[in-house]
């Protein structure tokens, strides 16, 4: 059995030091419980709630910063793109590239993050069923890229809410591919706030070890010093200072499985 896969960051950049402060603290987490960490960041949230909404520095000053961090620190990068152009700049700097779950039907969006021979991770949309993500992973296939992970977020529920089937997990494993589990994202209200996104952190650790419990190959996590004073998806992301307590308790549930 290999290292644990841990994706985790806060969910956008918000500074150039807050951003290496959070990656100083999940490098000395990952060393310490024995993780392969791919340390998570966004550039540009293009998909926020309001107009008004912080949505990130940029690519070129953001992919600036996730350069930094990977060389300061030696860590896999991943971070998420909107639009093709983006995909080779990003393909610089990233080790993985995340694919935005309202985005995972985008062709073209698809076929350019698979061209830059980059592992690939695609969000499921809300309003997919699993088995439909067989559409995604043949379009990532035919543009000649098998290095895939699919993740589960949850599933519209009505509005503003979200429910997690467990069973998606088992159905996306049957393409063959590894399946992360986004624990925080799975949380959200989306748009509960009403120009932005509510969310509740109290649920995202029994949702982790359900998730390992079913088989999740992996764990997403958004993770923030101060949550409630974060730019962007402050109340599903977890306390930096209580994640490491979560991640062991978690590991255990992933141990006795496995």
């Amino acid at each position: 059995m290999g290292k644990f896969v841990l994706i985790a960051g806060p969910c956008v950049i918000e500074s150039e030091k807050g951003t290496v402060q959070v990656a100083d603290t999940l490098k000395g987490i990952a060393e310490r419980l024995d993780l392969d960490l791919y340390f998570k960041a966004s550039f540009d949230k293009a998909n926020r709630t309001s107009i008004t909404s912080y949505r990130g520095p940029g690519v070129e000053k953001g992919l600036h910063i996730l350069r930094k961090v990977k060389d300061m620190y030696g860590l896999k990068i991943v971070t998420d793109i909107h639009e093709p152009w983006q995909a080779e700049l990003a393909a610089e700097v990233c080790d993985m590239l995340q694919i935005p779950a309202f985005l995972c039907r985008q062709t073209d969006l698809l076929i350019a993050a698979a061209n830059t021979g980059k592992r690939i991770l695609v969000k499921k949309a809300q309003f997919l069923a699993p088995w439909d993500m067989g559409n995604v992973v043949q379009k990532l296939e035919e543009a000649g890229n098998k290095d895939i992970m699919l993740c589960e977020r949850g599933t519209s529920f009505g509005y503003n809410t979200l429910v997690v089937d467990m069973t998606s997990i088992m159905e996306m494993k049957k393409f063959g591919y590894p399946v992360v589990m986004d624990a925080t994202h799975s949380v959200q209200r989306p748009g509960g706030r009403g120009v932005s996104t509510g969310g509740d952190r109290e649920k995202v650790e029994p949702l982790a070890k359900a998730a390992v419990a079913a088989g999740a190959d992996a764990l997403f996590f958004e993770v923030h010093p101060e949550p409630d004073t974060a730019l962007s998806d402050g109340p599903n992301m977890v306390r930096l200072n209580e994640f490491e307590g979560m991640l062991e308790r978690v590991i255990r549930v992933y141990d006795a499985v496995h």
